[in-house]
């Protein structure tokens, strides 16, 4: 995960505007704009990640990707990576296209407006559709079936669980 994490982020490199003086990805505690909006954009998708899970009837600290720890939601963390690209990073890659303004306070921390408006953005991108099964879907509607979708299989009830695959 780790490599083929570098090779995905060092390409991505490749498309962000200069301005933003990307040096690579960071997770927790990150202070430049684009890793700032990243994380921020993840922790909203986790919310709608672990809120799937629970519905679907799954244990969010049983995973199989992400080892089993105390506190830690690992299937929330494994179900995450299917969605990440679509959700998150390729809205990210768009706004820096356009010349988002990120705004951060003096620790580095995104403004309040700014995550305001960031906020209804990645909320507006989980409504948009993509296609899906043959058909186009709210994303919101994606995440919750796939999260069903390992249910079943977990059950016994599919033979095979099948991740999402986005189309850039």
């Amino acid at each position: 995960e780790g490599n083929a994490g570098r090779i995905y982020w060092n390409a991505v490199a490749h498309v962000l505007p200069e301005q933003y003086g990307w040096t690579g990805r960071e997770g927790r505690g990150a202070i430049d704009p684009l890793n700032s909006l990243l994380n921020y954009g993840y922790g909203i998708l986790y919310s709608r990640i672990e809120q799937a899970v629970i519905l679907a009837g799954l244990d969010p600290y049983a995973g199989f990707l992400h080892a089993d720890r105390s506190g830690k939601p690992s299937l929330v963390l494994d179900l995450i990576e299917e969605f990440r690209q679509i959700a998150v990073d390729r809205l990210v890659i768009g706004l820096a296209a356009r010349h988002f303004k990120v705004e951060q306070a003096d620790d580095g921390r995104l403004c309040d407006d700014v995550r305001v408006n960031y906020a209804d953005k990645v909320l507006e991108n989980l409504d948009a559709t993509t296609r899906y099964t043959g058909k186009r879907y709210p994303l919101r509607y994606v995440i919750q079936n796939q999260a069903r979708r390992l249910a079943s299989y977990l059950r016994g009830d599919r033979s095979v669980y099948d991740p999402f695959l986005m189309s850039w």
